[in-house]
């Protein structure tokens, strides 16, 4: 049986949610250990399908450039699960890592990934302010890295020469605050390989791109046994018309010059 679908990116996001939280060693981190998600928007929906809490959301590239949040609002930007309790950890990210056994599980968003198997983060603070400074340590530390990205992030070419041509300090002006990248280094999960997790199908893109809040959207072909395909189309199904997860407040993005922006360079809407 052939199927196709189509998937906004914020459709995407939940499906990539949903294919997470079913990975063994995310199952058996929930029930006997320990997972560490760091917030964004995609990391915020892993969050709500396994606890229900919507992470707060910093840094987000809207239509004006990469901006970052008007308040703080409500809610964590990181947090852990420790046999299915969800904490706060903003304020103690060092400790927290340094508690983590090798079998736990972190998850961490990027904003681009290649053919290669590599992925990035920007940065748009100095070092990346806290949550920044633990990732590489991070990675050193335990075995399950997770990376969830939607096909809208993936660039051609290799990453480690586009990050050799990025810097925050060397840009002059920017829409929003200027931003650099950092590399991620795990397993990468986009919205193919969620379907393919959950479904038991073989999931191929076949177009990519849309009008009238399809922009960025992709459009897939799902082929394998009736009842798996069947599976997978309800799966889509249940996604459609699911916007944005994070902490609402934190949703707003800023409108220029605030004390938040002082450590931010190059923005053209100070």
């Amino acid at each position: 049986m052939n199927v196709q679908v189509t998937l906004t990116i914020n459709e995407a996001k939940w499906i990539i949610a949903k294919g997470i939280a079913n990975l063994p060693e995310v199952r058996k981190a929930f029930d006997e250990g320990k997972i560490f998600l760091k917030g964004g928007t995609t990391v915020s929906a892993v969050s709500q399908e396994l606890v229900g809490q919507p992470l707060r959301i910093s840094g987000r590239i809207n239509p004006s450039g990469a901006r970052g949040a008007k308040n703080l609002g409500e809610g964590f930007h990181s947090a852990l699960i420790h046999k299915g309790r969800f904490t706060g950890v903003d304020d103690c990210l060092f400790e927290t890592i340094e508690k983590m056994t090798g079998q736990d599980v972190a998850v961490i968003g990027a904003n681009a990934f290649d053919g290669l198997g590599n992925a990035a983060m920007m940065y748009g603070s100095a070092l990346g302010s806290a949550p920044g400074q633990i990732i590489s340590g991070l990675m050193a530390e335990i075995k399950h890295v997770l990376v969830p990205a939607g096909w809208e992030k993936f660039v051609p070419g290799s990453l480690n020469e586009i990050i050799s041509k990025t810097g925050r300090k060397n840009v002059d002006r920017a829409m929003g605050m200027a931003v650099g990248l950092t590399p991620i280094t795990g397993r990468i999960i986009t919205e193919t390989d969620a379907i393919e997790v959950l479904s038991e199908v073989c999931c191929t893109i076949v177009g990519k791109g849309g009008i009238e809040g399809a922009e960025g959207a992709t459009t897939f072909s799902i082929e394998g046994g009736r009842e798996a395909v069947e599976k997978a189309f309800d799966l889509v199904l249940s996604v459609k018309g699911k916007g944005i997860s994070g902490c609402p407040s934190s949703l707003e993005a800023c409108e220029g010059a605030s004390e938040k922006c002082k450590n931010h360079r190059a923005c053209i809407y100070v």
